[in-house]
């Protein structure tokens, strides 16, 4: 018998969801609960998939832990708890090839992928949607330029630390991105308070 799971990195809790399905097998849940947290304590803060096979007439189960959602990786690495509620307009951090291509290790036998170069591809993919620009640039624009092999050079030695200078220009950059991003955020919240004003006003007319 299979259970799957998407556990709290390292931080699992009794569920009802989780008594309704081994209570009746008779197994233990708060065993299951202590394992998991064993086994997925480098996962703290992200969503972690679980399975666990069960023997119904031992008892006996095995967990098998895979790693987290490359959004999760991604989030992670940034240290950010959420992607963009509008990732084409706003954008929530700034990555190093570096970072991009340490979580595409990470994922990498999970992903499918025919070889690194397809992961990283996948990675930079997972950024488009959380509106995460890479290298000072769009997610999409570094995808094509991983095409034309610009950065086969990183892929191909596996380079995944960001030096402390290229970290401070990513930082300086996004600093100014982040700057523009809360004044057009400020002024199109201005201009909403003043419509509904506007609005609450002819309203208040008409009656």
């Amino acid at each position: 018998m299979q259970v799957k799971i998407l556990a709290e990195g390292g931080e699992m809790k009794p569920s009802p969801a989780l008594s309704q399905k081994l209570g009746p097998i008779g197994i233990n849940v708060n065993q299951v609960i202590q394992k998991v947290n064993e086994a997925t304590k480098n996962f703290k803060g992200m969503k972690v998939p679980v399975e666990l096979e069960i023997n119904p007439s031992t008892k006996d189960f095995e967990i098998k832990i895979f790693s987290p959602p490359v959004s999760e990786l991604m989030k992670k690495e940034l240290g950010i708890e959420k992607g963009s509620c509008e990732q084409k307009r706003f954008k929530q951090a700034n990555a190093s090839i570096g970072q991009i291509i340490s979580v595409a290790k990470t994922k990498s036998q999970n992903l499918l992928c025919k070889d690194l170069k397809s992961a990283v591809k996948t990675v930079v993919g997972t950024c488009v949607s959380l509106g995460v620009l890479i290298e000072n640039k769009p997610a999409k624009e570094i995808e094509n330029e991983i095409d034309e092999g610009k950065y086969d050079k990183e892929i191909k030695g596996e380079i995944t630390e960001t030096s402390e200078d290229k970290k401070k220009e990513l930082e300086e950059y996004f600093s100014k991105v982040k700057l523009e991003q809360d004044r057009i955020k400020k002024q199109e919240q201005a201009l909403k308070e003043a419509k509904e004003e506007k609005d609450a006003k002819k309203a208040g007319t008409e009656e």
